[in-house]
């Protein structure tokens, strides 16, 4: 599995990290600072989640 760092990610800073389960069907996240600690999701859940925060829709949490 092939874990890719966020793009806002400093080089020395704890970073979301996202990787694909092997049949596409399966999204992986952690943070850099605790590998050993995953959360799973589907890809239509994960673009739900962002398109929230990216609107907005998550600003009373």
């Amino acid at each position: 599995m092939t874990w890719q760092k966020s793009s806002y990610c400093a080089e020395a800073s704890n970073c979301v990290e996202i990787a694909a389960g092997s049949t596409g069907d399966v999204v992986r996240l952690r943070e850099s600072s605790a590998p050993g600690i995953e959360l799973t999701t589907t890809p239509d859940r994960l673009a739900a989640l962002l398109n929230a925060a990216r609107s907005g829709g998550l600003a009373d949490l």
